[in-house]
This record gives structure tokens, C-alpha cells and sequence, in this order.
């Protein structure tokens, strides 16, 4: 499989997924669907669905419209998410398929919002597999608790998509990870994978490219947020519980102003 970033709205990720033997794409979050239309004419593939993490308007906010200019195109959406222009409900361990080799499981990953997806993606033998995460894991960050508690974003994040391989590539919702890098150091001042992920990620940015994809692997080696069972991380925030050292700096960075 192929993935394509296509940077939409002021700083969203929407993504090309392409079965490569039969050119058949899916759409994440295409936000501004004349954008990612126009992405995958010029990528050579034909839309075959949306698949759409989660209810906010710069997730969902397009699907209406990408309905007009792809007739016929398939809107898969979170059962408990009221997802604008929804045509088929998914759930937790809920499979769909595109072209030929890439398969595609629903996780249900709540708290962000309660009906939130993350998208895991496989392909052929020897390829890593890939996750769209949306506004649940961003790149050494995670999404604000809008609609669900400390216990289900632990949940969601050290578990769901905590148990996933390692190598899994993490695609998220939005660029954002220069700002949380720079929080995670305030967490974890002693953390050098944190400050040279910082520094990879400013360099990146200066140059005009993405931080994504980040992997699980690094995740839990550079996010906070995945790495509250570490009971060093528990006692450097003050708690001896993960939930509530997710809790803690969960409020931590709200106040934040780096």
C-alpha cells in the first residue's frame, strides 16, 4: 500500500490510502474534499470511501461534499459518532476491505469523542502496517478528554492501540508535534529521545516537511501520554496510578502555554 498525506484547513492531515495492484484508494478525514479529489486524480487512484475518526466538523465537515463530486462514494463513520454524511456505521473489530491487498480494522478508541475510530491498516506480507489515529494519539501528544475520562483515553492509548506492532506507522489527525515535543520535555526533562525527536521535528518543520508518520515504538518511547504505566513517569507527576498520572498531565498541558 501507498499512503499520501494531503495537508488540509490550517495545520489537519487528511491521507490517501492506495491499494497499489488495483489503484483503489480510501479517504481519511478529507476535510476539504476538493483538495483530496484533486490529490487523487493526480496520484492515478480512484476513491472508493471515506473513513472518517470522528464527529468534529475538520474531520467530517467534507463528507458531505465529497459525496457530490464522487458519486456513489462510501462514508464509514463510528456507530456512537454522529458523523456528518455517514452512509455506513462501524464498530470496534469491524473489517473493510480495499482493492486487493489492504485490509482495514475499526478500533473504537473513545474519549477525544465517544464514538472515536482509529483506522489499522494492513497490507501485503513484509509491509508494516499503518494507523490513523485522529484527534486520540497525535505524535507525542494526545487529543483532549471532550467527551470520555482519563480511564478510557488510558484505555485507548496504552492498550488498543498500545497492543498494536511496534513497527505500526501512526498517522494522525494533525500537526501538532513540535508543541507536544516541547511539553514532553517539561514532563520528562531527562528524556533524550524526547530532545532529539524535538530537534528532528524543528528541523522538519523549518524545511517544510511533516513530522508523520511517527511509529508505536516511538511513541512510547517520546509520548507521555502512552507512557504513564512506567512507574518513573508516575512518580515524576506526583500519582502511582497510570489513569491518574494520564489525568494529571492531560491537565497539565490544558494549562499549558509553552
Amino acid at each position: 500500500m501507498i499512503i499520501h498525506n494531503v495537508p488540509v484547513l490550517e495545520d489537519n492531515y487528511s491521507y490517501l490510502i492506495v491499494d497499489e495492484s488495483t489503484k483503489e484508494a480510501a479517504a481519511v478525514d478529507p476535510a476539504e474534499p476538493e483538495k483530496v479529489v484533486k490529490a487523487a486524480q493526480q496520484h492515478g487512484v480512484v476513491l472508493k470511501f471515506v473513513l472518517t475518526t470522528h464527529h468534529h466538523w475538520d474531520h467530517a465537515g467534507g463528507n458531505e461534499k465529497i459525496k457530490q463530486l464522487v458519486p456513489g462514494i462510501k462514508v464509514y463513520g463510528g456507530f456512537k459518532d454522529n458523523v456528518k454524511g455517514c452512509t455506513d456505521q462501524v464498530d470496534n473489530g469491524d473489517k473493510i476491505s480495499l482493492g486487493a491487498d489492504v485490509s482495514i480494522l475499526a478500533l473504537h478508541t473513545p474519549c477525544h469523542t465517544k464514538g472515536h475510530i482509529s483506522y489499522y491498516v494492513t497490507s501485503k506480507e513484509g509491509e508494516d502496517p499503518a494507523v490513523f489515529t485522529g484527534d486520540t494519539l497525535f505524535i507525542a501528544g494526545c487529543g483532549r478528554f471532550f467527551e470520555g475520562t482519563a480511564e478510557q483515553m488510558h484505555q485507548s492509548l496504552c492498550v488498543t492501540l498500545g497492543s498494536l506492532p511496534k513497527p505500526t506507522r501512526v498517522y494522525c489527525g494533525h500537526e501538532y508535534t513540535v508543541s507536544n515535543l516541547r511539553f514532553a520535555v517539561t514532563v520528562e526533562p531527562d528524556n533524550i529521545k524526547i530532545q532529539q525527536k524535538l530537534s528532528w521535528a524543528q528541523q522538519q518543520r523549518k524545511a517544510g516537511h511533516p513530522t508523520i508518520p511517527s511509529t508505536i515504538d516511538e511513541e512510547f518511547e517520546t509520548n507521555p501520554f502512552m507512557r504513564v504505566d512506567l512507574p518513573e513517569l508516575q512518580e515524576k507527576v506526583g500519582w502511582n496510578s497510570a489513569v491518574e498520572a494520564l489525568r494529571e498531565i492531560r491537565q497539565r498541558k490544558d494549562n499549558w502555554r509553552g
